[in-house]
């Protein structure tokens, strides 16, 4: 028999994209799903469009709100599956993107083997998707695949992991006290645990760029900056217990001088920290420099008017952006019909999003 994948989707006011989310999951070609839907006391009618959608494969659950890593515990509590796909309220999965991954192990039924696959940034449009290769697309063990993602400033989104039963029990809960970062924090732990990640090629994931809306997004907020300073102490001491060598200690000095910008200047504690640590691994940290185009600010009006220019001006190039391609979606699909239009392809080949 078929392994059973949970399909766990925590939720947060998400009216408007979590029918496409379902739609996208129930759409998958693997034949044995379940879909466990976790709603975060949402104040919106989250809750109400996710129990359309209930049946014997499609469980809603509701609870006081908590945060997401909460929503991800509670959803892990109520799966019965053999193998873990998280996905967001907002994000989608290619039809064939589980069965692609399962295919991936060939005759390799070992439940230690971690499973990812690509993933591309939309807003609305799906055909719009960026579908951008890095050093991460391709099978590696923990500890390369921590050294790149940190000495490179890679990243690998949530959706894209398939993760076994035994692997997700060996992690352990998500973290709940981390507001910033959590995700990223989470799948090192399942990696410590896997014999190696396996790459899926044409396993497509489709992420909503969010932006400045996000949860992962920090901007001020002390208590995210603190929490990414945890997160930051984690990964280190994570790939320190794999590899220790003076290439993953360069990893780690240039994954904390890349990071040093959500603190400086306003966190000074956390920079001197953060330069000890770096001296400790056999490197130092240099004061984060400002983008060319806000050094003029920095020159002028001293460094906090730049970081606040520096983290203002682009939000407002983002609603322009997130503005514009959100009407020539509505252009494309009306919004009298739109209800009534298949939200994700029926197969893989109708998405066009490389």
């Amino acid at each position: 028999m078929k392994p059973l994948v949970s399909i766990l989707i925590p939720a947060f006011n998400a009216e408007d994209w979590i029918r496409d989310t379902l739609h996208s999951a129930l759409a998958q070609t693997w034949g044995r799903i379940e879909i466990i839907v976790v709603d975060d006391g949402s104040t919106d009618s989250t809750l109400a469009v996710a129990r359309q959608f209930a049946s014997d494969s499609v469980r809603v659950v509701t609870q006081q709100n908590q945060g997401a890593a909460a929503a991800r515990n509670t959803a892990f509590s109520h799966a019965r599956g053999d193998y873990m796909q998280w996905l967001d309220a907002d994000d989608l999965l290619a039809p064939d993107k589980i069965e692609r991954q399962m295919e991936a192990l060939g005759g390799d039924r070992s439940r230690r083997t971690l499973l990812c696959s690509e993933w591309g940034r939309f807003l609305y449009r799906t055909d719009r998707a960026k579908f951008v290769p890095t050093g991460l697309w391709r099978d590696l063990t923990p500890a390369e695949w921590l050294v790149r993602r940190m000495g490179e400033n890679l990243y690998m989104q949530t959706a894209t992991w398939l993760v076994s039963r035994d692997l997700t029990e060996a992690a352990g809960p998500w973290n709940t006290e981390l507001l910033s970062d959590d995700d990223q924090e989470y799948f090192c732990r399942v990696l410590l645990a896997s014999d190696g990640v396996r790459f899926a090629p044409g396993a497509k994931v489709y992420y909503r760029a969010s932006g400045y809306g996000s949860l992962s997004y920090i901007g001020t907020s002390e208590k995210k900056r603190e929490a990414h300073w945890r997160s930051i102490q984690l990964h280190i001491g994570y790939l320190r217990s794999l590899d220790d060598s003076a290439r993953a200690r360069a990893a780690c000095v240039r994954f904390l001088q890349d990071r040093m910008v959500v603190f400086y200047p306003e966190q000074m504690e956390i920079f001197r920290q953060a330069e000890e640590l770096a001296t400790s691994l056999g490197g130092h940290l240099e004061v984060p420099r400002l983008s060319w185009k806000y050094s003029w600010i920095k020159a002028l009006f001293g460094w906090r008017l730049a970081r606040h220019a520096q983290w203002s001006l682009p939000k407002l190039r983002w609603s322009l952006v997130r503005f514009w391609d959100k009407a020539l979606y509505r252009i494309g699909v009306p919004e009298n019909v739109r209800e009534d239009v298949p939200s994700v392809p029926k197969h893989a080949s109708d998405f066009s999003g490389t």
